[in-house]
C-alpha cells in the first residue's frame, strides 16, 4: 500500500500562529513517515507559491510551483493570495501513482503511527477517511515539543481538515473556486467523500492528528467565507446532491436519534440537507 500526502506550506509572518505551526507539522509528518518505513510507502509532498519554497524541508518532494490564486478567479477588498484546493489536488493526482491520497492543512501535525492506523482503517474495507484531530495548548511552540505534544491527548474537535481517499475518487470531484484557509474547504471535500466513495468512514475519536490552539470556530473574512460558501453550494446543487445515499454518511450506522444529535452538533454537517437524504432513503425503502 502506497500513500502520497500533500500539504500546502507558505511563508507566514514571523510570530503568527502558522509561522510556529509549520515546522511542528513538517518534523511530525517526517517521523510519521519513518515509523511506517517498511510497512506503508509514503511519499511526502508540497505545492506552493514561488516565495513559499525556502521554508520546506528537504525530506519533502517539491511539486510544481502553483501558477494562480483566488485572485483570479473572483475580485476582493482585501486581497489574499489563497490558493485552489483543485490546483492542489490536481497536483497531487497527476504527480503520484499512489493508490491512496492523503491532503491535511498545513497546521495539522500527526500522531507517529498515522500512517500504519489509516492503512489498518483502508484494510478494513474503507475507501474514503475523514480523520478528526485533537486539540491542544498554545504553550507548544518548536519541533523540540513534539513527544510532550504526542502524550496529550487534548480535545475532540469536530471540523473536517485531514482526508484520506482512493485516487479513483479524485476523478469525480468538482472543486470549483473553492480556496484553502477558509471555512468550507473542509465541508467541500468531505461532501465529496459523502457522495462519490464506496465506503466512507469518519473517525472523530481517534488520537491521530493534532493541532495547536483550542479554539473550534476560528475568526474569518465574511469576504472570503461568502466567496467559498457560494462555491460550495454550486458544486453542491450541481453535482454532489443526487449521489448522496444514506449509508455513505457520517454516523449513518447509529439509530435515528443519535444519529440526528451527532448531525446536529456538527457545525461541518447540515441537519437539512441529510434529513433530506435520509427522508429519501426511507421513501425508497419502504415504496411510499
Amino acid at each position: 500500500m502506497k500513500f502520497s500526502h500533500i500539504i500546502n506550506p507558505f511563508l507566514a509572518q514571523e510570530g503568527t500562529d502558522l509561522h510556529l505551526a509549520q515546522p511542528i507539522t513538517f518534523e511530525s509528518m517526517r517521523r510519521a513517515k519513518e515509523t511506517a518505513k517498511g510497512r506503508v510507502e509514503v511519499e511526502l509532498l508540497t505545492t506552493q507559491y514561488p516565495e513559499d519554497r525556502k521554508i520546506i524541508p528537504d525530506y519533502f518532494t517539491i511539486l510544481a510551483d502553483l501558477e494562480r490564486s483566488v485572485l483570479d478567479v473572483s475580485a476582493f477588498t482585501r486581497p489574499q493570495k489563497l490558493p485552489l484546493i483543485g490546483d492542489i489536488l490536481r497536483r497531487l493526482y497527476e504527480h503520484s501513482e499512489a493508490e491512496y491520497l492523503i491532503f491535511t492543512n498545513i497546521d495539522i501535525g500527526l500522531m507517529p503511527d498515522f500512517y500504519l492506523k489509516v492503512k489498518t482503517f483502508l484494510e478494513a474495507g474503507a475507501d474514503a477517511l475523514i480523520i478528526n484531530r485533537r486539540r491542544v495548548g498554545e504553550q507548544y511552540k518548536t519541533p523540540e515539543d513534539l513527544p510532550k505534544i504526542f502524550k496529550d491527548k487534548g480535545l475532540p474537535h469536530p471540523g473536517f481538515d485531514c482526508f484520506v481517499f482512493h485516487r479513483d475518487i479524485f476523478t469525480k470531484m468538482r472543486l470549483g473556486e473553492v480556496c484553502v484557509g477558509v471555512p468550507f474547504i473542509g465541508i467541500t471535500l468531505a461532501y465529496h467523500l459523502f457522495a462519490f466513495a464506496s465506503n466512507f468512514k469518519l473517525y472523530d475519536k481517534e488520537h491521530l492528528t493534532f493541532h495547536i490552539g483550542m479554539e473550534i470556530m476560528p475568526r474569518r473574512d465574511q469576504e472570503y467565507y461568502w466567496h467559498n460558501r457560494h462555491s460550495f453550494n454550486k458544486i453542491f446543487n450541481d453535482h454532489i446532491k443526487e449521489h448522496l445515499h444514506l449509508e455513505n454518511l457520517p454516523y449513518s450506522e447509529l439509530n435515528g436519534l443519535v444519529r440526528h444529535w451527532k448531525w446536529i452538533n456538527n457545525p461541518s454537517l447540515f441537519i437539512r440537507v441529510l434529513m433530506a437524504v435520509e427522508w429519501k432513503a426511507w421513501k425508497e425503502k419502504t415504496g411510499f
